[in-house]
């Protein structure tokens, strides 16, 4: 039978994790204090802090198993500190990844890494996309530079930078946000940037609270999508696209899906209708999300799966906003989760979505599933 490692992030326990937030931020506010529709609809026990917002919960992780059982015996790999060596004991077949990682800019890739090392395969984007997708500067650069559209944006490292930014008035309105983060970590109503005044104050908190380079960007007026892609090369298709509905969102809410929208205001006794999917849209605006969506994955090495969000821009022309190759995937159909819910869409059900995208990396390196060749 075929072994299948399955590396993974695990949640920390909720009041385990907010007494170590505590106890190493004692003086610092929760990323999301200065919201007072966050402060209205926050949980009373919710963890004050973003820190393992792209790690998963026990229950995706059990589900996930669950589906990769389908093609051969799974081995729990936690991508905790000991994973190379147990790696290297365990030998697997190949390495289903969803492990977000632990420290640095480059924690993305630090999985596939360790099984290139070890000369294991592995599922998804290689150590380099991974870690070119999880810097939104340079990958809006990559974009730009082959001709796939993109919100004009500046890089801000230091208050020198910022001096230079703000001294250019720059069109607003303009959104800030860290530049080495995934699940919407730092990415809350306080950055939306509507008047020059507001530049400095906004991008110093964020410098100052994730200790990494700001970027700043301007802000797309238009709609927007979020697109699932699964598969390789010529057979890669965008799964149906999911709108945002922001007309669900807490009234006055500004028209941003970030971290209020997706882990405050979203709860399980209260969900939000923040998705339409497939998006009630002109065939034309979907063909065209379509081509911005499958010329990123391909200009940016994704492979197997990604979950890319688009929004457009004030002439109504899709803008990539961000691509992410390790795409969230919450089993539960009641919770609002991008790719999971545009597969089903697609007639494709949960075990179905990981057994595909298993399936492909599979396939991509010639290893065996189930005894046969994939």
């Amino acid at each position: 039978m075929t072994r299948i490692g399955f590396a993974y992030n695990q949640k920390p326990d909720p009041v385990a994790a907010h007494d170590a937030a505590e106890l190493a931020r004692a003086d610092e506010e929760p990323p999301s204090s200065g919201s007072a529709l966050a402060t209205l609809r926050a949980p009373a026990n919710a963890i004050s802090d973003d820190e393992f917002a792209e790690w998963d919960s026990p229950a995706t992780i059990d589900a996930v198993a669950h589906a990769l059982s389908r093609c051969g015996n799974v081995i729990r790999l936690e991508a905790t500190d000991d994973f190379p060596q147990r790696l290297r004991d365990t030998r697997p077949d190949i390495v289903f990844n969803i492990a977000e990682g632990l420290r640095g800019p480059n924690r993305e890739s630090h999985v596939p890494a360790i099984c290139e090392f070890y000369g294991v395969p592995y599922t998804g984007s290689d150590p380099f996309t991974l870690a070119l997708c999880l810097d939104k500067a340079r990958t809006k650069e990559v974009l730009r530079a082959r001709g796939v559209p993109t919100a004009d944006w500046t890089l801000v490292r230091s208050r020198n930078d910022l001096r230079a930014l703000t001294a250019s008035t720059p069109a607003l309105p303009l959104f800030a946000k860290p530049v080495h983060e995934g699940s919407s970590k730092g990415i809350t109503e306080r950055n939306y940037i509507a008047s020059a005044n507001a530049i400095e104050p906004v991008v110093l908190d964020l410098l100052e609270r994730y200790e990494q380079p700001v970027i700043v960007e301007r802000f797309l007026t238009g709609a927007e999508f979020t697109c699932g892609v699964l598969g390789n090369g010529a057979s890669a298709r965008v799964l149906p696209i999911v709108g945002i509905n922001f007309g669900s969102l807490p009234e006055g809410a500004l028209p941003i899906y970030g971290y209020e929208a997706k882990w405050l205001w979203d709860r399980p006794e209260a969900p939000l209708d923040i998705f339409s999917c497939p998006a009630r849209i002109p065939e034309s605006l979907r063909a065209g999300i379509e081509d911005v969506v499958l010329r990123a994955y391909d200009v940016l090495g994704c492979r197997d799966w990604s979950r890319i969000d688009v929004r457009l821009d004030a002439a109504g022309l899709p803008n990539i906003v961000e691509v992410n190759p390790l795409p969230g995937i919450l089993p539960d159909a009641a919770e609002n989760s991008c790719l999971p819910k545009a597969a089903r869409a697609a007639g494709i059900d949960y075990d179905a979505l990981i057994v595909a995208c298993l399936r492909a990396g599979a396939e991509r390196q010639e290893v065996s599933l189930d005894g046969s060749r994939s």
